[in-house]
């Protein structure tokens, strides 16, 4: 399953919990595994609490570590030789438990699309593995 995504500005956070749990209802996997994925070199896949401050403390904490335009040899080539560092501190992918049909979320935990370089028209890749 694919969910398609459309960023807005080069840095952000977008909440897709709702969207994840949606595909896992539809496939009727009550028990199993739901992975989470990005095939896109400059964007994540993260867990953390959807509070707007810490949103913000995640990008400028990102940027703090890897500001944009400091010198990187990729930067001849696209010039976002930032984005793709920060995607790799991230990571691109997530494995969630399917517990009785449900994503196994802590009480605070969301699943947020990192982008890090758009606005760009994004895919997530969705899927889920039943337990036997």
């Amino acid at each position: 399953m694919k969910l398609n995504i459309e960023t807005s500005r080069r840095i952000e956070l977008i909440d897709i919990t709702s969207d994840i749990q949606e595909e896992v209802r539809i496939s009727g996997v009550q028990e199993g595994v739901c992975i989470i994925s990005t095939r896109h070199t400059t964007a994540g896949i993260i867990i953390n609490e959807n509070e707007s401050g810490l949103r913000e403390d995640i990008l400028n904490l990102l940027d703090s570590l890897v500001p944009q335009g400091a010198g990187y040899r990729h930067d001849r080539i696209d010039n976002n030789a930032d984005s793709h560092l920060k995607a790799v501190l991230l990571g691109s992918s997530e494995a969630l438990p399917v517990v009785q049909g449900k994503l196994e979320l802590g009480t605070w935990q969301s699943i947020f699309f990192a982008e890090m370089d758009g606005p760009r028209h994004r895919t997530v890749n969705v899927t889920i593995l039943k337990a036997e």
